[in-house]
């Protein structure tokens, strides 16, 4: 069973680092937002990142912005840099949990993970990034099994909506699930949306390191899943999407191969039946796809050289019609913006025999919540981590490098992210 308890070595049961940055500042106010509902009411943590000022900023504003004055005095702080070995050393060495928002994750991400397998503290990132999250499986899995630490990837949007969904489709499903598409929407208020740069720069190195990404996963020699019931067929790369009555593409982002993962591990480990899984996302009427289409070619064109990477990080208002800013969204935007994941599965029921016949049920689930980037993505994260402080009896029983759905499959997050705002419910 994981560690779970502070000592006088180890003071803090959450230390955020990275808490400076955009996503940083609001994972620091929803642990704030959050502390209050520790059932013993000792819940300590501490923020850490490389400026000593500016955290102690982070605390003030969102002492500020929660209305906690007292909120300084009551979070330490560590300063801590990736480039220093030693520091993250020692920030692991007082953390029995340290939630990781210091991205691109490809370029800052495995000194982190290092430190905490190498110091005994679990870890829970926020990355959307394949390429990071499958090399800490192959690299680190062992090593976290060995130090009962747990190493938990795409712990935000990125991927827990979309996993614990499939995952919840399942559990509801009177019989064998068999295949699941989900299908992506976000809506935005009159202030509109977009979405920090960070999230812009990752997908440009992802998609530049494609070829990495294909010979890593060789290196796992790994044996295709089976297929149960009919094979999952792919759509079009643009399509008109009947179940969310607008154009649709393929999900560019990690939760296919989150979700494959689980899979994986839910099948080798617990003899489950793989679900196959098809993401989607709704980009809306003919003048989004023509938007879509132009700077789609334009990414494509500029992401195979240097020189347009550079341009498409230099300018990525521009190159994204306005989606993506380096300034991020601002609070009135957020309170706008929700997503919604539609959930269309099918299986057998009970009676039939998977091996026989065609699918014959069908079943339709939704999750539901608020601005994804930096209202989701922290309430996600933060869950996250409690059901590892709260629950270490429902997790697996021995440490390593996992996905969401792999090590809290058996565990209550999903009630606990239903009390606070990403909503899971059958239709």
């Amino acid at each position: 069973m994981a560690r779970v308890e502070t000592s006088s070595s180890r003071p803090y049961h959450l230390v955020i680092f990275g808490a400076s940055g955009f996503t940083g500042q609001f994972v620091v106010e929803e642990v704030a937002r959050t502390i209050s509902e520790d059932p013993k009411g000792n819940l300590k943590w501490a923020v850490a990142g490389r400026s000593r000022h500016k955290l102690e900023k982070v605390l003030e504003q969102a002492a500020s912005v929660l209305g906690k004055p007292n909120l300084k005095t009551q979070v330490d702080v560590i300063v801590a840099d990736v480039g220093e070995p030693d520091s993250l050393a020692a920030m692991c060495k007082q953390a029995v949990i340290v939630l990781n928002c210091v991205g691109p994750y490809r370029f800052y991400g495995e000194p982190v993970v290092k430190a905490c397998v190498e110091n005994g503290a679990h870890h829970i990132d926020i990355s959307g990034e394949p390429q990071f999250l499958e090399s800490m499986q192959l690299n680190y899995s062992s090593q976290a099994a060995e130090k009962g630490v747990y190493i938990v990837g795409s712990c935000g949007f990125d991927s827990i909506p979309a996993d614990m969904g499939v995952l919840y489709t399942r559990d509801q499903f009177k019989g064998t699930l068999t295949a699941v598409e989900s299908f992506l929407t976000v809506g935005s208020g009159p202030d509109g949306g977009c979405i920090h740069d960070g999230t812009w720069q990752s997908a440009i190195y992802g998609l530049a390191d494609g070829q990495k990404l294909q010979s890593l996963r060789k290196k796992f020699n790994q044996k295709p899943l089976p297929v149960v019931g009919s094979k999952l067929k792919r759509r079009g790369a643009l399509f008109f999407s009947n179940e969310i009555q607008q154009y649709a593409l393929p999900f560019m982002g990690s939760d296919p191969s989150v979700v494959k993962r689980t899979q994986r591990f839910l099948a080798e480990e617990h003899q489950a039946t793989p679900v196959q899984y098809g993401a989607y996302a709704g980009v809306g009427g003919v003048g989004n796809v023509i938007k879509l289409m132009f700077a789609g070619m334009m990414f494509w064109l500029l992401v195979k050289f240097s020189f347009g990477r550079n341009l498409l990080i230099k300018f990525p208002e521009f190159f994204s019609f306005g989606f993506f800013t380096k300034a991020g969204p601002t609070r009135k935007q957020m309170e706008g913006s929700s997503f919604q994941f539609s959930f269309y599965g099918e299986g057998y029921t009970e009676d039939q025999d998977p091996s026989q016949g065609k699918p014959n049920a069908k079943i339709r689930t939704l999750v539901q919540g608020p601005e994804c980037g930096y209202v989701a993505t922290p309430i996600a994260m933060v869950q996250a981590a409690l059901t590892i402080l709260y629950e270490p009896a429902a997790l697996p029983k021995k440490g390593g490098v996992y996905t969401p759905g792999a090590v809290f499959a058996k565990s209550t997050l999903v009630d606990r992210l239903n009390k606070h705002g990403i909503h899971f419910s059958v239709i």
